[in-house]
C-alpha cells in the first residue's frame, strides 16, 4: 500500500514538473515551478509559474480552483516561498485555503526560504512531505539553484561538431554541421537562456543577429568579448542594440591597451559611439583579454542568471580555462570534415596530458533527427587551456 500511494504522489508529482516546464523561458531570473491541488484522488485545480513578476504556481492553482480546497493534498516542485517578495507568499495562501498536506519536490536553496516555507507549513499543522522526484525537481531549476547560490550565470557551452571533432570545414564553410532538428532545439534553448555569448571573432566572420526565432521566443540579451573593441557599427548586432539588449564586454582601456594599433582617444570614440547605438560596454581585463570570471560576476549583478555560450573555439577555450562553464551541451553529426587546419570547439593551448583534460561527469546521450546530443557537467578544476 505503501508503494502504491508513493506512486501516486511521483504520479501528480510529474503532472507538477510538466506544468512547471510551461513556464521556461519566461521566469528568469525565478525558477520553474508546477501544482497541482487534488482533493478525493481528483484533480480540482493547477497552476504554475507564468512570467517573472506574477503570481507564484501555488497562488495561481489555489486562486483557479472552482470548488473548496480545505482539506485537499497540494504538489508543488519547489518548496513554497514564505517571504514577501513581488507577489505575496506562497505559504499565507496554503494555509489560507486550509491545505491538508503539502508535498514538495526540492527545498529552495534562497536564504529567504531555506527550509522556512514547510516549517511555516508544519507550524500550521499541515503535513508536509518533501524529496517527492526530488533529482527531477532539481535538475529542472539547476539554473534558478547555481545562481541563487553563486550570484554568476549558469554557463551552458553549447557547440556542433562532426563525428572527427570539427566545427567548419578549412574554407570555414559551417552551414549546417548538424540537421535541423538539432538546430531547432537550439533556438529553444535560446528562448530559455537569459543571454547569449559569442567572441568577436564570430561576429566578424558571420555578421550574426543571435536572436531567438522560435514563436513567442524572448531574445536573450547578446554579450560579446571583444577585448579591443573591434565589433563593426553597420553589424547586424550593434544596429539592433536598441531592439535587443546587447553588451560588449572590452578590457580595461590603458596607455597601450594591449598593444592595440587603435589609440586611446580612438578606443574612447568607439565606445561612445556604440553607447549612442543602444550597447552597453563593460570592462574587464587579465592578460590583455576579456576577465571572464570578473565579468560573470558583473553580469550577475545585472540579474543575468544563465548563458548560452555559442562562441568558437577561442572563446570556449578561454571560458573553460577560467572555469566558469557550468554544462557542455555537445551535438554531433554523422559526418566526417578532416582537415588540419579546419576548426574544433576547443582551441587554444590544449590540454598538455591526458590528466589536465576537463573530465565531464553524469554524462546523457540521446538522439535529436539524426544527430546525437551528448551533455555533461565539468568538474570544477582551474587550470589554463
Amino acid at each position: 500500500m505503501e508503494t502504491q500511494n508513493h506512486s501516486i504522489h511521483e504520479q501528480y508529482m510529474r503532472r507538477a514538473i510538466e506544468l512547471a516546464e510551461k513556464g521556461r523561458g519566461y521566469t528568469a531570473p525565478n525558477p520553474v515551478v508546477g501544482c497541482v491541488v487534488v482533493k478525493d484522488g481528483r484533480i480540482i485545480s493547477e497552476g504554475y509559474h507564468e512570467r517573472y513578476g506574477e503570481f507564484h504556481a501555488e497562488r495561481n492553482a489555489l486562486l483557479r480552483c472552482k470548488e473548496d480546497p480545505e482539506g485537499a493534498d497540494l504538489y508543488v516542485t519547489l518548496e513554497p516561498c514564505c517571504h514577501q517578495g513581488k507577489t505575496p507568499p506562497c505559504t499565507d495562501i496554503i494555509i489560507e485555503k486550509k491545505i491538508g498536506r503539502v508535498f514538495v519536490g526540492s527545498m529552495d536553496p534562497n536564504p529567504l526560504v531555506a527550509g522556512k516555507g514547510v516549517q511555516i507549513l508544519k507550524d500550521a499543522g499541515i503535513a508536509v512531505e518533501t524529496g517527492i522526484l526530488e533529482k527531477q525537481c532539481l535538475k529542472m531549476n539547476e539554473i534558478f539553484f547555481h545562481f541563487i547560490t553563486t550570484k554568476t550565470p549558469f554557463v551552458l557551452s553549447k557547440f556542433a561538431m562532426s563525428m572527427d571533432g570539427k566545427i567548419a570545414s578549412e574554407s570555414g564553410d559551417s552551414k549546417w554541421v548538424t540537421g535541423e532538428e538539432a538546430r531547432a532545439e537550439v533556438h529553444l534553448l535560446r528562448k530559455y537562456y537569459s543571454a547569449i555569448m559569442v567572441g568577436i571573432g564570430t561576429v566578424l566572420a558571420d555578421d550574426p543577429m543571435l536572436n531567438c526565432r522560435v514563436e513567442e521566443g524572448v531574445d536573450p540579451v547578446r554579450i560579446i568579448c571583444d577585448s579591443s573593441l573591434r565589433i563593426p557599427l553597420d553589424s547586424k548586432i550593434v544596429q539592433t542594440a536598441k531592439e535587443i539588449p546587447t553588451i560588449v564586454a572590452a578590457g580595461s582601456f590603458g596607455s597601450d591597451f594591449f598593444g592595440s594599433p587603435m589609440k586611446l582617444e580612438n578606443m574612447q570614440e568607439k565606445e561612445k559611439q556604440l553607447s549612442e547605438q543602444g550597447v552597453t560596454v563593460l570592462h574587464t581585463s587579465k592578460g590583455g583579454k576579456v576577465d571572464l570570471k570578473e565579468l560573470m560576476k558583473l553580469l550577475g549583478e545585472r540579474g543575468i542568471d544563465s548563458i548560452l555560450m555559442e562562441g568558437g573555439g577561442e572563446l570556449n577555450a578561454a571560458a573553460f580555462g577560467a572555469g566558469i562553464v557550468s554544462k557542455v551541451q555537445a551535438y554531433i553529426a554523422g559526418k566526417i570534415i578532416g582537415g588540419e587546419t579546419a576548426k574544433t570547439p576547443v582551441a587554444g593551448k590544449g590540454a598538455m596530458t591526458m590528466k589536465d583534460a576537463s573530465v565531464l561527469r553524469d554524462l546523457e546521450v540521446r538522439m535529436v533527427g539524426q544527430d546525437i546530443c551528448m551533455t555533461g557537467y565539468p568538474v570544477p578544476k582551474e587550470r589554463e587551456i
